[in-house]
C-alpha cells in the first residue's frame, strides 16, 4: 500500500435513464426510465473526518510518532486500532480515524508532512478523506438477493457509496436496478465473446473518460469467472460472495448437495477475487445452524440471508478503509 492522493480508491492495505453497454455480439438493450437517483446525499457525518492506514515493520515508537504528528496538526483522534503479527520483528498494522477542521483544505499539506514520518519507519500508508464518496459497480447474474441487499443498504444510508451501475450477463435483473434508479448494462458472456465482453465492462467501469474509474466492484452472485487480465486492473478491489462453508458442494446447486449430506451448518464467505478461484483473502464469514428438518428450499432461504449479511459487512468495511491485506489474509479493523 503506497501513499495515494487520488479520489479515494480503497486498496486494502470506497430522474436517471439506464444506459446500454458497448456493442457485444448478442447484446440485448434494456430501455426505460426511472425516477430515483443513485447518487447519495452529502452526509455530514463524514465531513472533516480523515483515515490513516499504516503498514510497516514492527518496532517501538510507531504509535507515538503517528499520534504526535496528528496532534501537531490539531487533529483529534476519534478511533484507533492496531495489530502486530509479532512484536519482535513482525509486521505492524494501524488504522486511525481523526477529525480535523477544514480537512479538504489541508489534506495535501498533511500528506506531504506525514511522508517524512513514514520514511523513518519504512511505512506503506494511505491518508484518505472519509467524505470522499467511493464509486461502486455491482455485477450480478440472475439471483437478486445479494444485489438487492447492497442497493437497499446504500439507499438506507448504511453504505457511504455511489453505486454507478449494475453489469450483468443476463437481462433478468433490469427491473431491480431500475427500481433503485441505477443504470443497468446487459453484457452477454460466452467463451467466444469473453474478451470483448470484458473490454466492454472495463470501458464502463472506467467511465470512458467522463466520470473517472470505479473504486470497488462487488460480485453480487455474478456467475462468471473473471480473467486474470481483468482482475489485475482492480487488485483487492473486487469483492465476491461465496458459499464458503460448503466447500464440498461446488457447482450451481450447493444447497442440494448439503441437503443430501445432512449438514448441520451452512454459511458464506466474502473475499477479494484473485486468479485462484474462490481462494482470495477472506474479509468476512458467517454460518447458520440447520438440521434434518430443513428441506432444500429452506436451506436456500437461510443461505441467502447469510450471504446478504456477510456481503454487506465486507463491502461496508472496505468502504470505511477497515481492511488491510497481508499476503493471502486480511487484517479487518471492524
Amino acid at each position: 500500500m503506497s501513499h495515494q492522493a487520488d479520489r479515494g480508491h480503497s486498496e486494502p492495505v470506497d430522474a436517471a435513464q439506464p444506459t446500454n453497454s458497448a456493442p457485444v455480439p448478442g447484446g440485448v438493450p434494456v430501455p426505460g426510465n426511472v425516477a430515483l437517483s443513485a447518487v447519495p446525499v452529502p452526509d455530514d457525518r463524514y465531513r472533516d473526518l480523515g483515515r490513516l492506514l499504516v503498514v510497516c515493520p514492527d518496532r517501538p515508537g510507531i504509535v507515538a510518532a503517528v499520534t504526535r504528528f496528528l496532534h501537531q496538526h490539531s487533529a483529534n483522534i476519534t478511533e484507533s486500532q492496531q495489530y502486530s503479527t509479532d512484536p519482535f520483528g513482525g509486521t505492524f498494522f494501524l488504522r486511525i480515524q481523526f477529525y480535523l477542521a477544514d480537512l479538504a483544505g489541508v489534506v495535501d499539506r498533511l500528506r506531504e508532512g506525514f511522508a517524512a514520518v513514514a520514511g523513518g519507519f519504512g511505512m506503506r500508508w494511505r491518508l484518505s478523506q472519509a467524505g470522499t464518496v467511493k464509486r461502486v459497480a455491482l455485477f450480478a447474474s440472475r439471483a437478486d438477493h445479494a444485489l438487492q441487499e447492497i442497493l437497499w443498504r446504500n439507499r438506507a444510508g448504511d453504505l457511504h457509496a455511489e453505486i454507478g451501475m449494475v453489469i450483468s450477463n443476463h437481462p433478468d435483473l433490469y427491473p431491480v436496478a431500475a427500481a433503485w434508479g441505477v443504470p443497468y448494462h446487459h453484457i452477454p458472456v460466452s467463451r467466444q465473446t469473453r474478451v470483448e465482453a470484458e473490454r466492454a465492462q472495463l470501458d464502463l467501469l472506467r467511465g470512458n473518460g467522463e466520470r473517472g474509474d470505479t473504486d470497488l466492484i462487488v460480485l453480487a452472485r455474478y456467475m462468471q469467472i473473471l480473467s486474470p487480465a481483468f482482475l489485475a486492473q482492480y487488485p483487492n478491489r473486487i469483492i465476491n460472495i461465496h458459499h464458503g462453508f460448503l466447500p464440498a458442494f461446488v457447482g450451481a446447486n450447493p444447497y442440494q448437495g448439503a441437503h443430501d449430506r445432512g449438514v448441520k451448518l451452512i454459511g458464506a464467505t466474502a473475499h477479494y477475487a484473485t486468479e485462484e478461484l474462490d481462494a482470495g483473502p477472506i474479509i468476512e464469514q458467517d454460518v447458520a445452524r440447520v438440521d434434518h428438518r430443513h428441506d432444500v428450499a429452506q436451506l436456500r432461504r437461510i443461505g441467502r440471508q447469510v450471504e446478504r449479511d456477510v456481503l454487506y459487512r465486507a463491502v461496508s468495511w472496505h468502504l470505511e478503509d477497515r481492511v488491510l491485506v497481508h499476503g493471502n489474509k486480511t487484517i479487518v479493523f471492524a
